[in-house]
């Protein structure tokens, strides 16, 4: 990514820039947790380390957009704001699993009806963006 999209030097932008960057390592984190975690997503934290690292960490964001895993998703999702319909298929696979363990676990139906919800919009969305070419 060129020089010119991560904020020029000064102590504001300086603090700026460690702010994107403490961002982009926490999401990968995140992304990294949720691979062994369900119910914690891996995609969206993934593209939001993508979207802190261009701003704070060249060397993070072209690590990411080299990844063999995550490279692929992240070029797709920068060139075509695009999701593959596989990536698809299992987020709302494991969000109809969350949903199910909520409605098997939740102390009140409500709050099972009130997450699934929440996921069924996520879902439709997700549905509704585009394919890579």
């Amino acid at each position: 990514m060129a020089s010119s999209s991560l904020p020029p030097e000064g102590s504001g932008h300086r603090r700026a820039r460690w702010a994107w960057w403490l961002l982009a390592y926490a999401s990968l984190g995140l992304g990294l947790v949720g691979i062994v975690v369900p119910g914690l997503p891996t995609v969206p934290f993934v593209l939001l380390a993508a979207f802190a690292a261009a701003r704070g960490s060249q060397r993070l964001h072209a690590w990411l957009l080299a990844h063999r895993q995550f490279g692929p998703m992240i070029r797709d999702w920068e060139a075509q704001g695009a999701v593959s319909r596989r990536a698809k298929r299992l987020a709302t696979l494991m969000m109809a699993a969350c949903a199910l363990v909520m409605f098997l676990t939740a102390p009140a139906i409500w709050m099972a009806a009130m997450g699934t919800a929440i996921m069924a919009v996520v879902a439709a969305w997700l549905w509704r963006r585009p394919e890579p070419h």
